[in-house]
């Protein structure tokens, strides 16, 4: 058996349980039925480890299956003790189809979660004014809204969730019952899965581990 066979899942091992060790669950409300993709879309984010997010589901949200925002309560604090919600409709309408949070793949509500988890990022930098800035700019400006779902996209892949976001945007643009306008919208708002492979390949670059050996270096 060739010697990488053996090492990557043991380096896959590692990497998770250090992942692991970087969640702070005291400050996450987190359903039961969403904990196993809620942890693993966190375990992404270290940087959120004092963070205080409730994960809630909703019976509907408007023109989205989740939604990251400011608790209200915490959005006169500083910044840095700011408190979020991510909203998670339980009933997604698209265009006729009808889907529940049952219905959708584990990997693709794991890359949702990431995705919403990447807007939190993008908040924690902007200062309460900015704040309320973006949420006007995001009711009326459609180049806001793509600019802003992008930096989403891109802090979770920064982050190591291309291969999640990847299969979220499959799920939508490989599904035959949606029509190709939905399609244009997502595909014209979102990044494409050909940029999310281009993203995923540059980071992988950075991230490949170096094994030396008596002989030479193997990349894994």
């Amino acid at each position: 058996m060739p010697l990488t066979s053996l090492i990557k899942p043991i380096l896959y091992f590692t990497i998770s349980m250090v992942s692991a060790q970087n969640i702070n669950l005291d400050n996450k409300i987190i359903p039961e039925s969403i904990k196993k993709e809620v942890i693993e879309a966190i375990s992404f984010y270290p940087e959120l480890y004092d963070t205080a997010i409730e994960f809630k589901f909703k019976d509907n949200i408007k023109k989205s299956t989740m939604q990251a925002q400011p608790r209200f309560v915490s959005f006169f604090k500083r910044k840095e003790n700011r408190e979020y919600v991510i909203l998670i409709s339980r009933n997604i309408q698209i265009e006729g189809e009808h889907f529940t949070m049952e219905d959708i793949p584990s990997d693709v509500k794991v890359g949702w979660l990431g995705h919403e988890l990447g807007h939190v990022m993008d908040y924690r930098e902007r200062t309460n004014f900015g704040m309320l800035i973006f949420g006007i700019k995001y009711l009326f400006s459609s180049a806001h809204i793509k600019e802003v779902e992008r930096t989403a996209d891109t802090y979770a892949i920064a982050h190591g969730m291309g291969d999640y976001i990847l299969k979220t945007k499959n799920f939508i643009l490989d599904n035959a019952s949606l029509s190709e306008k939905y399609k244009e919208r997502i595909r014209r708002l979102y990044i494409s899965p050909e940029e999310v492979m281009e993203l995923i390949n540059e980071n992988k670059v950075e991230e490949e581990p170096e094994i030396v050996g008596e002989e030479g270096s193997w990349y894994i």
